[in-house]
């Protein structure tokens, strides 16, 4: 069994569900350690949520201008399972059937962190000083709410003005085969909650009532209809998606007072928060709609042109595997969002995404060395790079 698997085998058998780590970043930090990590543990969050964090890093010997340094970014916990009696195996339980790794975490993400681990242990062991300074981000709280998590650990770093050059998130980004998709970016998201105000009343007087549904269909099929922005380069257009809609009073004579409607903009770089709130006000406001909208914002979208990091994974990629991968920014959020505020270029590469969140979750074995030896080539290629 090779060093890789082992470590990902051990992690599986962690049940960290969030929030709880579940001792895989204690794991973690006795391997780190002893090749010259200083690690900290930084946790944050109300009583019966405590995220786990950790921050790890290695500091080369390059001083001033040519100081580098790289980080590894990725999370120890996990979705819940879903029913127990549904999975062919205990999730759990790491276990083999033709090539797969079975269990939960197996492709987001434990898989990705032991691969990170063991690539800079291989690393270290054949450059034992090296220029690039190597990081670890860990964070618990990433398939949760995710406000206590890898945005604490930047929230810290900022404040004392530590500097970070690259970072790897090992988010499951391969579709067909390892190292077929990088992802360079990700979209904004940005939520709202519209609450349409009508006059309840009974449904045969509809002239004593005014019908909130019918009122917000007009102006929700506008938004539906309209063009945001039409994209760019790496980015798709702007979408908008109705998730939920809530109205009446469950009778079937009642016109309701209000109708709530649930909706997200899954946003490119081509608009803000500012521009989308202020156009969908505006198709509102021109229906006359009687409303009150709350909003959240998400993440903001982050995008890293091909450069030294994306040159370094992408030809690390193609040594190993002989292919020349896509880059892309489609899919949900990632902790991406929160680290490309301190660090200016951030990608994710990690392993075959299809069954991730799933059912018997699993990673091809044949994978998991190929992956770990596409970190530590990308740690070769950029520490060379500072000589």
């Amino acid at each position: 069994m090779s060093r890789t698997l082992h470590l990902v085998e051990q992690l599986i058998s962690r049940p960290s569900v969030t929030p709880d780590d579940s001792g895989c970043q204690q794991i973690i930090g006795q391997r780190l350690q002893p090749i010259g990590f200083a690690c900290e543990t930084v946790e944050r969050g109300p009583a019966g949520f405590r995220v786990t964090n950790m921050w790890a890093k290695r500091t080369g010997s390059a001083t001033g201008t040519a100081a580098r340094t790289l980080v590894f970014a990725g999370h120890t916990d996990v979705v819940p399972t879903g029913p127990l009696e549904a999975w062919s195996s205990d999730p759990f339980v790491s276990t083999h059937r033709a090539g797969m790794l079975y269990g939960r975490g197996a492709a987001d993400m434990k898989t990705s962190v032991a691969a990170f681990v063991v690539a800079v242990e291989e690393f270290l062991a054949a450059h034992p000083q090296p220029r690039l300074s190597i990081a670890l981000l860990l964070t618990s709280d990433e398939e949760g709410p995710a406000v206590d998590g890898t945005v604490a650990v930047c929230d810290q770093l900022e404040a004392r003005g530590e500097r970070l050059d690259y970072c790897i998130v090992g988010e499951p980004t391969s579709v067909q085969r390892l190292g077929d998709m990088i992802k360079n970016g990700r979209r904004g998201s940005l939520s709202g909650k519209l609450t349409v105000k009508g006059v309840q009343g009974h449904i045969a007087y509809p002239q004593l009532a005014r019908n909130p549904i019918h009122q917000a269909l007009p102006a929700l099929a506008e938004l539906a209809a309209l063009e945001w922005d039409r994209g760019n380069a790496f980015f798709p257009p702007t979408s908008w998606q109705a998730s939920n809609v809530h109205g009446g009073t469950g009778a079937g004579n009642v016109i309701p007072g209000t109708v709530v409607v649930d909706f997200n903009f899954r946003f490119s770089s081509e608009s803000t928060p500012q521009t989308l709130q202020k156009a969908t006000h505006a198709v509102l406001d021109r229906h006359g709609l009687e409303y009150e909208l709350q909003w959240v914002v998400g993440g903001l979208p982050f995008l890293t042109t091909p450069g030294s990091l994306v040159g370094a994974v992408q030809a690390a990629i193609k040594a190993e595997t002989g292919l020349v991968p896509e880059l892309s920014t489609t899919g949900g959020t990632s902790d991406g969002r929160f680290i490309s505020r301190i660090c200016p270029q951030v990608i994710e590469f990690g392993p075959i995404n299809a069954s991730i969140h799933k059912i018997d979750e699993h990673a091809a074995v044949a994978d998991i060395e190929p992956l770990k030896n596409i970190y530590r080539r990308t740690l070769e290629l950029l520490d060379a790079s500072l000589q």
